[in-house]
This record gives structure tokens, C-alpha cells and sequence, in this order.
């Protein structure tokens, strides 16, 4: 093909642009731009922003408000509205802390607990032999209750045995139920003091509850589920994220808090002093007259000695104008005598007052509760029964010792 084939071609060209240019205006004119990204005009709502996110955009007219409804949010831009102000998503109500234990109960009787099982089937037995005692002895101590607790309990059924005779099962149960319970101390003061303090010049304060452990023992899932406890028991609460140190706990923390309506205190950046945050959570508790403030701390190793020296100042910064009110160290139930050095050491360093017990709904290893009681001469006085937001409760022992006869 050469030039002359293709001039009519060339001299048709701008005639074509030209008309395609002139049915463009005359479209705007008629009936406006109709493009997707065409900047929306002024009847467009903010419920339109969520369907179909746009490029900036003019104010949002006075009659709009953010709800997509009617009310004047003057000033304010489309690109200023986020989902989140849209759609807030409704809060949670806690279950009641009432008869949260009688769960434990039930699954431990429906599961045949180990330990309330192997005791209950060898007392039964006709005769006793020394075999037979030896069985009760390994049974104890693979339970956890630990060598002093045990020899006190073998012991003491020994002497009821022979003197009361085992021959009626009913008999065995109430015999053993009876040293269980007392091993587990129904005497010890277990309730969380959360009720706010006044201090000397008369000015109420929030109760400042510390809560301490190793990673891996679900401490921070246990401070989420703790506000929830006491959001259900008619506490106002606000939490503290001092574990600075792991990533995601501050994250992890304000997704509890968020669920329940509970504020939570971070900081902006990683690896911030836990002092400093702790006591802004303190501070932020005090304007807002919370009744509890509820601080999480990173999860240390109770050989790292500046870790822990790093615990001891959070609670030093927290404790010069309040009391701590409660200082409750998280424990997973299936690590055994390995929680035992944890809770000699955190003793030390905290001066803790009470126990939080997880993953106690696989309790083969129950005995945990009466180790670490005669240990730090603390009461447990929370476990937990499972992964639910609502299964942290209040510890019941009669109801923790009939769970593992199964009654």
C-alpha cells in the first residue's frame, strides 16, 4: 500500500475525533459524566462510600450524616468516614461468672476424670496390698499434687481404711473426697479485690490488678477474658498493654477490650518502655474513674534476670501512689513441677496474691492446684476450663473436687 491508498484514511482521521469529542459533550451536558470514577454528585450519600470506595471527594452535604440518615457533620469529608464509623459492630454481652465452674464439673464427670477414677478404682478393692498402695502413690504423684501433699494423703487413708474399713463404695468416696477437699483448701480467700481503693487524701482510685507470667500460659488471652469477668460482674474496666515486646499482644489485648466496650492503653510502638505504659493505663483509669485497671505484661522467662528486673519496675512505677490490688500469676495446669519454679521466682519478684490455672479442662493433672497452694501459700483463684471467651471462672473447690470423683 503506498501514500495515496492511505490519504483518505489520513484526511478522515480528525473528523472522527472531532465527532467523538462533540457526542462526549453533548452526553455531559444532558445526562453527566457516567464513568465509574466520575466524582459523585451532591445527592450521593455515605452509604454509597461503603459500597463503592471513590477517589477524593467534595464535603459531605450538611442534610448527610455519617450514618447515611440525617444530621449535619459539617466539615467533614467522605474520605474521613471509615466503615468501622458505618457499621459499628454490636458489643458482647459476658456470660454471668454464676455456675461457670459447674461446666468443669460436668465435662470432667462426663470424661472420667483420671485421677478422681484410678483413686476411687483401687480403694474399691476387696483388699488392699501394698501394690495396691504403691498404685495410689504414682497415681498422686503423676497427678501432680507433689511429694509432701501426697504422703499426707496416703497417710490419712491408711489410718480411715483400717480403722472404718472400704468395703462400701459410697464409704470410699465420701473417705476420699474428704482428704481431696482438704488438701485443696476450701478455707482460703479466694475472691479478686477489684472493688476501687481511696487513698490518704481521700481521692478514689481503681483497683490496679497485675497480671504476670511465661509465654506460652495464655496470659494475655487470660487478661481478655479477665475484663470480660469482671465487665459481667458490673465492673468498669480499663486495660494496659504493657508487653511491648511481642507484636501482637497490644493487638491481640484491644480486640478483647473492643468486644466488651473496655478501652485499652498501647503504645505506639514496639518495644516501649512497659513501665511507662503501664502507668498511662493507671493514669487513663484515674480520669475516666474506672473501677478496675487490668495490665497485661510481657511473657518472661524466670531465669532472665533483667526481664524480670524489668517486671519488678512496672510494678515499683505502679505501686508509688496505689496499692496493687491483686497480682495473679498465670500458670498452665499441664506443665507440672516446671510451674512450680515459675511460681517460686515470680513470687519474689511480684509478691503475688493469686493464681490463674489454665487448661484445666484436661485435669489427669489436677493436682497442680494443691502444689502450687503449698508452694507460694496463695489460693488459685481463677481457671481455666477451655478455649470459649466466657470459660475463665471463679474456683470453686468443692466443685473442682467433685468433678474429679465425677459426682
Amino acid at each position: 500500500m503506498d501514500l495515496n491508498d492511505l490519504l483518505p484514511y489520513l484526511v478522515g482521521a480528525p473528523v472522527l475525533v472531532a465527532g467523538a469529542a462533540a457526542a462526549l459533550l453533548v452526553r455531559r451536558r444532558r445526562g453527566g459524566d457516567q464513568r465509574p470514577d466520575a466524582r459523585p454528585d451532591a445527592t450521593r450519600t455515605a452509604t454509597d462510600v461503603v459500597d463503592r470506595p471513590v477517589v477524593p471527594t467534595p464535603v459531605v452535604p450538611p442534610d448527610v450524616a455519617v450514618d447515611g440518615t440525617s444530621g449535619a457533620v459539617e466539615g467533614a469529608t467522605v474520605e474521613d468516614i471509615s466503615v468501622e464509623d458505618l457499621v459499628a459492630p454490636p458489643l458482647e454481652t459476658p456470660a454471668p461468672t454464676a455456675g461457670r465452674l459447674r461446666r468443669l464439673r460436668e465435662r470432667l464427670a462426663r470424661s472420667g476424670s483420671p485421677l478422681g477414677t484410678r483413686l476411687l478404682s483401687v480403694l474399691s478393692r476387696d483388699q488392699l496390698t501394698e501394690d495396691d498402695w504403691d498404685e495410689l502413690e504414682e497415681t498422686l504423684l503423676l497427678a501432680d499434687v507433689g511429694a509432701g501433699p501426697t504422703d499426707e494423703i496416703m497417710q490419712a487413708l491408711r489410718t480411715r481404711v483400717r480403722v472404718e474399713g472400704h468395703s462400701d463404695p459410697v464409704q470410699v468416696r465420701a473417705v476420699l473426697r474428704e482428704q481431696l477437699l482438704a488438701l485443696v483448701d476450701p478455707s482460703l480467700d479466694r475472691s479478686l479485690r477489684t472493688a476501687p481503693v481511696t487513698t490518704a487524701d481521700g481521692e478514689p482510685v481503681p483497683a490496679v490488678v497485675l497480671v504476670v507470667g511465661v509465654n506460652g500460659t495464655g496470659k494475655t488471652t487470660t487478661v481478655g477474658k479477665l475484663a470480660r469477668v469482671l465487665v459481667a460482674d458490673g465492673r468498669t474496666v480499663v486495660l494496659g498493654a504493657a508487653d511491648t515486646f511481642r507484636a501482637a499482644a497490644a493487638d491481640q489485648l484491644e480486640t478483647w477490650g473492643s468486644r466488651v466496650g473496655v478501652r485499652t492503653v498501647r503504645s505506639d510502638r514496639d518495644g516501649a518502655d512497659p513501665a511507662s505504659v503501664a502507668f498511662d493505663a493507671l493514669r487513663t483509669g484515674r480520669q475516666e474513674r474506672a473501677d478496675v485497671v487490668l495490665v497485661d505484661t510481657a511473657g518472661r522467662l524466670q531465669n532472665k534476670a533483667g526481664l524480670m528486673d524489668e517486671l519488678g519496675k512496672i510494678t515499683r512505677v505502679l505501686s508509688r501512689d496505689v496499692p496493687l490490688s491483686e497480682v495473679l500469676l498465670v500458670l498452665d495446669a499441664t506443665t507440672g513441677q516446671n510451674g512450680l519454679q515459675q511460681a517460686r521466682v515470680f513470687g519474689e519478684v511480684a509478691g503475688v496474691t493469686g493464681i490463674v490455672l489454665t487448661k484445666l479442662d484436661g485435669t489427669a493433672r489436677g493436682g497442680i492446684v494443691v502444689a502450687v497452694q503449698r508452694e507460694l501459700g496463695v489460693p488459685v483463684k481463677l481457671v481455666g476450663l477451655g478455649e470459649g471467651p466466657d470459660d475463665l471462672a471463679p474456683f470453686d473447690p468443692e466443685a473442682f473436687v467433685d468433678g474429679l470423683l465425677g459426682d
